[in-house]
């Protein structure tokens, strides 16, 4: 048997996460005393690919085709699978970011194979068991899941694995797939990312603000804040649904859902529906003028009051560290 990791990139640059998903896939290859061989496809620079073999890929794939400049889901499923058939994987680990939740259970029907998306902890391996922990019902629970199939599709949360160096010597080889037409029967033209803030999903820090903000015009502070701690920006859905924020900083059920080690709520009254979505953050803390407010349930701190009056003061805290620091 093998590991296979498939190391997604943004514009030919690997995350964080991806980094995550190659420690997590080193440490089940290691368990089983099997290598692990890493896939890449799109226009990747040398430099970058030798960073997959920091956190532990004995092997590389790069997959070099113009047609696959962008991310097009059947046909990168397509080229992961022949990748997991030719190295013999039994194991394929991606990272359950956007791309990754489509791809999961496309390369399991390819690879007949068992799925766990939205995998936390490395998986147990005994008595001819193989059962993962998982996030469940939207991350208000975990669920622990056996996989009897002979070959496994793991799909790890940002931000729920540790990232570790376990440096190999990597060989890099080029990797062909005849990709056939039905594969682009749905296209994605374009991709356009924001390249001046931290992405969400991927955020180690997340600072979100509510309805208590009372309006757009009074989301300096949330901003200014977030810059300070290199912290992506996020809202409650009632603020996307106004107008005042981007539907793409929507966390919940029916927004994003995002693992955070630090999640700091402004203004937000918790409801179910936005705790589904933030719930798997390590550490939250809620500041809200309500000491009723549900958010105080399951926060790990909390500051009763006035968001005007806490936030100012949060930021000239921090300032005040930076300059003697």
């Amino acid at each position: 048997m093998s590991v296979l990791i498939y190391a997604e990139n943004a514009d030919g640059k690997f995350k964080k996460s991806i980094f995550e998903a190659v420690s997590y896939a080193r440490a089940i290859a290691d368990q089983n005393k099997t290598n692990l061989t890493a896939i890449s496809i799109g226009d990747v620079s040398a430099a970058e690919l030798a960073l997959l073999a920091k956190y532990g890929a004995e092997k590389i794939l790069n997959v070099a085709n113009a047609k696959l400049k962008n991310f097009v889901n059947q046909a990168y499923a397509s080229v992961i699978a022949e990748a997991a058939k030719k190295e013999g994987a039994t194991v394929v680990v991606l990272s359950n970011s956007f791309s990754g939740r489509g791809l999961a259970p496309r390369l399991a029907v390819k690879l007949e194979a068992g799925i766990v998306d939205g995998a936390v902890a490395l998986p147990e391996q005994a008595g001819g068991k193989f059962t993962v922990k998982k996030t469940a019902f939207s991350g208000k629970a975990f669920a622990i899941t056996e996989l009897t199939s002979a070959v496994k599709v793991i799909a790890l949360v940002p931000n729920s694995y540790k990232v570790v160096e376990n440096t190999q010597t990597a060989k890099v080889e080029d990797f062909s797939v005849d990709v056939k037409p039905a594969d682009f029967s749905a296209m994605l033209k374009e991709i356009v990312r924001s390249t001046d803030k931290v992405s969400l999903p991927d955020a180690e820090i997340v600072v979100s603000g509510g309805r208590g903000l009372k309006g757009p015009e009074n989301w300096g502070m949330i901003e200014e804040l977030a810059e300070l701690l290199g912290a992506a920006t996020a809202c409650s859905k009632p603020v996307s649904d106004a107008g005042w924020r981007p539907h793409s900083e929507h966390v919940g059920q029916t927004g994003i859902a995002v693992s955070p080690n630090l999640y700091i709520a402004i203004g937000i009254s918790g409801a179910i529906q936005h705790l589904a979505g933030v719930s798997s953050s390590k550490v939250i803390v809620v500041i809200n003028k309500d000491a009723e407010a549900p958010f105080f349930k399951v926060a790990d701190y909390g500051i009763v009051g006035d968001a005007f009056e806490v936030v100012p003061k949060l930021i000239a805290a921090i300032k005040e560290y930076k300059a003697s620091a």
